[in-house]
């Protein structure tokens, strides 16, 4: 089975077509999203191939809400249901501690690429995948898009129309800065670093199906566990220049920023094994700020219109609850694009708004500011062992209104007669 098309073959257009840029998570599930809704989406992505690999993500309650409505969730398991997490330091000293296993929202332990793959195996086979092709140029009018599209793999272009345009194409999105704008625009630094990469076998200290946090002052490595799977690791510092950082050799960058005192066996292991990662993530911490997140026909979706960061820990989250909700408003409002685009934009916000701040929030979890904040989590780490202890955290972490466990909810259309709310996420 095969869905891809050559890129020279004439192509009739329907009535209601969508363009889909990017082939990450938020683009597979809007394409498969749209064509559920009526619509057909011709889905382009840059790479000349899909992307395999993939770092650590958490799918929390809500996110596997969309994602069974997107038909994913059957294609997908927790790589670890356990999730035991242990705080060490360099000379391997360990205790039990919380994790992400503890946050709101039961979060899944998986791949990236476990959800990619299975909004691949979701979407219908008469999608239109177009691989190595990026749009140019962007020019929307009332009625719809001219979309230039140009292909990498022998520099030749073309110009369509599209009724739709949605940009899912991650946190430098080439459609936001095409119709909204320049990335400075948009883009707010948190000031960090990451390097994520997946682990070939267990790296000293580290056993199979556990998790582990090192934190010290500015920086840290976490190393994911899994049952079924070898790990994946995070190292993240703090750095006044992100730009100038994101220049430069990440190997070598990590071990000028780790190397001040002797590295320890875990360490020791994961710096060398980052030297030679495979499709390894090295990107500064940003989230993406927009006053309007569609302009005419033109709409971002993920991390293109709201990039929460990977500290929220809900940016696959809510990629899937953003394409699950903009098929239903289109669904809600078949007559008008603009106002479905508005209502889904109405629905988003709240909860997107919520994901930010958690982002903000968590930076001191996975990155703590000061000493003060590494006793906070030794603190912590006790308390949780302890039988009222673990009761009083989970009182504190857990919050019945908390967006990562609760749905996203359509407000009724303005023709609804009966006012009953339509859940999508």
């Amino acid at each position: 089975m095969t869905k891809t098309v050559s890129y020279s073959e004439s192509i009739q257009l329907p009535q209601r077509r969508a363009l889909v840029v990017g082939m990450g998570v938020t683009g597979l599930a809007t394409a498969g999203r749209l064509a559920a809704a009526g619509w057909e989406p011709v889905l382009i992505e840059r790479s000349a191939d899909r992307r395999r690999g993939g770092y650590f993500i958490c799918l929390f309650e809500a996110g596997r809400y969309a994602a069974e409505r997107l038909g994913i969730l059957p294609f997908l398991h927790d790589r670890n249901p356990q999730g035991r997490t242990f705080l060490t330091d360099r000379k391997l000293r360990s205790q039990r501690a919380l994790g992400l296993k503890d946050l709101p929202g039961s979060p899944w332990m998986l791949l990236r690429s476990d959800v990619e793959d299975a909004a691949f195996e979701a979407l219908p086979d008469d999608v239109e995948i177009r691989y190595s092709t990026v749009p140019v140029s962007v020019d929307a009018d009332g009625d719809g898009v001219d979309v230039t599209l140009r292909n990498l793999a022998n520099g030749t272009e073309r110009t369509e129309r599209f009724d739709l345009v949605v940009g899912a194409d991650g946190v430098r999105s080439s459609v936001r800065r095409l119709a909204f704008g320049p990335d400075e625009d948009f883009l707010q630094s948190f000031g960090y670093m990451i390097y994520a990469f997946q682990y070939e076998g267990q790296p000293r200290g580290m056993r199979t199906g556990q998790s582990l946090t090192l934190v010290e002052p500015d920086r840290a490595l976490w190393g994911f566990g899994f049952a079924d799977h070898d790990p994946t690791m995070m190292l993240s510092y703090r750095t006044d220049d992100p730009a100038g950082e994101r220049a430069k050799m990440p190997a070598e960058r990590l071990r000028e920023v780790f190397s001040d005192s002797p590295l320890g066996e875990t360490l020791s292991d994961v710096l060398e094994a980052a030297e030679h990662a495979p499709s390894p993530l090295w990107d500064t911490v940003e989230q993406v700020h927009m006053p309007s997140w569609h302009r005419g026909r033109v709409v971002l979706v993920g991390d293109a219109a709201w990039c929460v960061t990977l500290f929220a820990g809900m940016g696959v989250s809510a990629g899937l609850i953003g394409a699950d909700v903009l098929g239903s408003a289109l669904e809600r409002h078949p007559e008008d694009v603009d106002q479905a685009l508005s209502h889904w934009e109405e629905t988003m916000r709240p909860t997107i708004e919520n994901y930010q701040q958690i982002g903000v929030t968590q930076q001191a979890l996975f990155v703590p500011r000061s000493r003060r904040q590494i006793a906070l989590r030794h603190m912590i780490a006790w308390l949780s062992r302890r039988r009222y202890g673990h009761l009083v955290l989970d009182r504190l972490l857990h919050s019945e209104a908390d967006s990562r466990t609760t749905d996203v909810v359509l407000p009724p259309a303005p023709s609804s007669n009966n006012g009953e709310h339509m859940l999508v996420a």
